[in-house]
């Protein structure tokens, strides 16, 4: 039987979990593609990856009409192997997961692309994922403001009493709260832009990550075009950024870093207009981070240490 493995990594160690399997030379652009397939509900996922010592897949489902139900909107599972053997090692809660490492991911970026005293945190929904990104991103940037922008008062009011919690000035807003922000992070189920990109200012690093659907975009033509651009992988990208595959429509390559040059210090990050990190999600995070759990629990195991 397959043991089971419960994540306890903080934020901050799956943010280091990421960080040292790109310092490693893991390349995102060489990364196996997601495959979709359509069902009724919704839509299956399968993300394989292999790097170093382990193999892994996540097969996730994604369900929209689930949070009326009262169920959550995404869910599956993870199979973590041995690298050199394919021996199933550990099984995985793949939302959680998902959950753990989507804003690691974007905290990792925008941990490079903020200001170093960026502490004015613009957060649009209210869901698990914007729950995540908060404790991420407190876990990596000195934040003191947090501004909630969601479709529902009263989850946004929740997320706003979790940000007091953790000693920050808190509060829901309207869009328009993009023009103070130093930080704006976008993860909802939106399919058109939720603000007008023309307010954000020049110093602000702004992270997309609610959608992987080409007809799909959380951030507007006019934020794009006056940003730096950076995702995941410039492959990814191509086939499933919506926000940007809008904006750029005429085809041709896109104008991207991706992450591994940002924190492999290749990337320029300019200061005199917005930066940009469209994430949309790879398999190799999943793996990066199951793996650093893995590890993390070798000393509790019979005959590992």
């Amino acid at each position: 039987m397959i043991p089971w493995l419960e994540l306890t990594l903080t934020p901050a160690e799956a943010v280091r979990a990421l960080e040292r399997a790109l310092l490693d030379g893991l390349d995102p652009e060489a990364a196996a593609p997601r495959s979709a397939v359509p069902v009724p509900a919704g839509e299956l996922l399968l993300m394989p990856a292999a790097a170093g010592r382990y193999a892994g897949v996540k097969i996730a489902a994604v369900a929209p009409g689930n949070p009326v139900r009262g169920l959550p909107r995404i869910t599956g599972g993870y199979l973590l192997f041995d690298g050199p053997t394919l021996q199933p090692l550990a099984l995985l809660d793949g939302a959680a997961l998902t959950a753990l490492r989507t804003p690691a991911v974007t905290a990792l970026a925008l941990h490079r692309l903020a200001p170093p005293d960026a502490g004015r945190l613009v957060l649009f929904g209210a869901g698990p994922q914007a729950h995540g990104h908060l404790a991420a991103l407190a876990a990596v940037r000195p934040l003191r403001r947090v501004t909630v922008v969601a479709r529902r008062p009263g989850p946004a009011r929740e997320l706003a009493d979790r940000a007091r919690s953790l000693g920050l000035d808190a509060r829901t807003g309207g869009p328009e709260a993009v023009a103070e922000a130093d930080l704006v992070v976008c993860c909802t189920t939106a399919r058109t832009p939720l603000f007008d990109g023309r307010l954000v200012p020049d110093r602000a690093a702004v992270a997309a990550i609610g959608s992987h659907e080409p007809g799909a975009r959380e951030v507007d033509t006019a934020l794009v075009r006056r940003s730096a651009l950076y995702t995941e992988a410039r492959s990814a990208a191509s086939a499933e950024a919506g926000d940007l595959l809008a904006a750029f429509a005429e085809g041709g390559p896109l104008p991207l870093a991706n992450l591994s040059e940002l924190v492999c210090g290749k990337a320029v990050v300019p200061d005199d207009r917005p930066r940009l990190f469209k994430g949309v999600g790879m398999a190799w995070q999943d793996l990066a981070v199951a793996a650093a759990q893995y590890d993390a629990g070798a000393a509790a195991r019979p005959g590992e240490t």
